[in-house]
């Protein structure tokens, strides 16, 4: 077995409770982070099955890794739902991830990208990663719902032209777009049924799409930056956290909050006001 293959029987159990999160009507993307957890589980943690992974070796394992506060709650919430399944399912008699320590949600940080960083990256981005770029800065979309944009989402009526998001939880949105975005849109399906169509059938993954953004942007600079970039334009433009959650495809505003910047004019605003 090469050294970093997933185990078998591992594979197995991944494969069968991929299905059941098909079942479940898991988004696709959901349904690849969440196998991506676990295989990486597999193949560091040191167990050769499910049911053989202790409490004690899946801690040591999780210490060891340097993942960021919000990767690890991810990671964590993945293997807490392949156990509980895997329980259930008679794959593994015991939990370990009942020995996982809570994971809290860190403070409130957004990080949009920069306007001269927007714009530097949009002048070395070749036409594919330009038109990604610009639908995460200027109309919020996150990476899996760019790779899912099809002709059909494009739809002009009087007010414009709007896409139809495919977002996360099979939730789908209305978005609005600027003639110019919606031209550049259009002008890269053409006769297609993608925007980003894949050499192999179908559209680009989720990951691809990132990786292609992060050629043109700056080193520490993300496509889900440019998704902060927004929400800051927008809540800046109409003080309305409502607008922006709708925009984003938030279920709550306390998520949205997380991703608006205040402006320092607003802060020094705020205290000019205070002052006597």
């Amino acid at each position: 077995m090469k050294r970093y293959a997933v185990p078998p029987a591992w594979a197995e159990a991944i494969e069968e409770w991929e299905r059941a999160l098909r079942a479940a009507g898991r988004s696709a993307q959901t349904i690849e982070t969440r196998t991506e957890h676990l295989r990486r589980c597999a193949r560091q943690a040191g167990a050769t099955a499910p049911g053989t992974l202790s409490s004690a070796r899946l801690v040591r394992w999780a210490g060891s890794r340097t993942w960021a506060r919000e990767s690890r709650r991810s990671m964590y919430a993945s293997l807490r739902g392949f156990y509980r399944w895997a329980v259930e399912t008679g794959r593994a008699i015991d939990d370990p991830t009942e020995a996982l320590p809570s994971v809290a949600a860190g403070p409130a940080v957004p990080r949009p990208v920069s306007e001269g960083d927007y714009r530097r990256a949009l002048a070395v981005a070749d036409p594919r990663g330009r038109v990604i770029l610009r639908l995460a800065a200027e109309a919020g979309l996150r990476r899996a719902e760019i790779a899912q944009v099809g002709r059909r989402d494009l739809v002009s009526d009087l007010g414009g032209w709007t896409l139809v998001v495919h977002g996360k939880g099979q939730r789908d949105r209305l978005v609005p777009l600027t003639d110019s975005l919606a031209r550049e849109a259009r002008a890269r399906i053409g006769a297609g049924t993608w925007l980003l169509p894949s050499p192999r059938g179908g559209h680009l993954t989720a990951r691809h799409v990132g990786k292609i953004a992060s050629r043109a942007l700056p080193g520490g600079a993300t496509l889900h930056m440019l998704r902060h970039r927004f929400a800051t334009v927008v809540h800046t433009s109409t003080r309305d956290l409502i607008v922006t959650q709708r925009l984003l495809g938030h279920m709550s505003v306390a998520t949205t909050q997380r991703y608006v910047a205040v402006q320092d004019d607003a802060l020094r605003a705020g205290v000019g006001a205070a002052a006597i």
